[in-house]
């Protein structure tokens, strides 16, 4: 019995601490990207890369990113995804970004915009997570956003092989969402059981 209700506590006090955590971030500039082994929570930097950040949740809110590859995994270095094609040549159908440079540097977990060659003004859907700080990527690639947590899924992504870090039978994004959209769509149909078992308990 007492073992029962120190369980039950512990629920309620990891939900309690659940809840003021979302509550402590802005949820419409939040994103949940989810992988085979668990979500990772994305903050992004509109004030530091507005464009690029809303570039990311219109095409998050598309569904765009779904099942896309990590297609270039370099240990050591980053994990790169955004290309539906799969190969590190493609991306959306909107037109190109140009860069949003900041003083923001390429730590461990800064999310970064891929972009085409040594065009800086080229980003359009593809982008990488950094493993290991990296700052002499800093003026160079667009900073947008940085894990706050999660960061050890990031870390358990496939691999590639070789200098170009391509590889095969790569690990996908199952769903990248913007977290407003996610929190919502849970209240709702939180509210709806609710609503289905007060119906049924009458």
């Amino acid at each position: 019995m007492l073992k029962q209700f120190i369980c039950s506590l512990l629920v309620i006090l990891w939900g309690s601490f659940a809840m003021a955590e979302n509550t402590t971030r802005d949820l419409e500039n939040t994103l949940y990207l989810d992988l085979k082994d668990g979500r990772v929570v994305i903050e992004t930097f509109p004030d530091l890369a507005p464009k690029h950040v809303a570039r990311i949740k219109e095409l998050a809110r598309e569904k765009f990113y779904d099942g896309v590859v990590f297609h270039r995994v370099i240990e050591g270095f980053m994990a790169q995804a955004g290309d539906p094609t799969g190969t590190g040549m493609g991306g959306s159908d909107k037109l190109d970004l140009v860069a949003e440079f900041s003083d923001k540097t390429h730590a461990r977990g800064i999310v970064s915009m891929a972009r085409r060659g040594n065009d800086v003004n080229s980003a359009n859907s593809q982008f990488f997570i950094v493993f290991e700080d990296s700052p002499f990527l800093d003026n160079q690639y667009t900073v947008w956003g940085e894990v706050v947590d999660g960061m050890q899924h990031v870390d358990a992504i496939k691999r590639g092989a070789g200098a170009n870090g391509m590889v095969q039978d790569p690990d996908a994004i199952i769903s990248f969402r913007v977290a407003a959209d996610v929190e919502q769509q849970q209240t709702k149909e939180e509210v709806s059981s609710d609503t289905q078992e007060s119906s049924a308990g009458e």
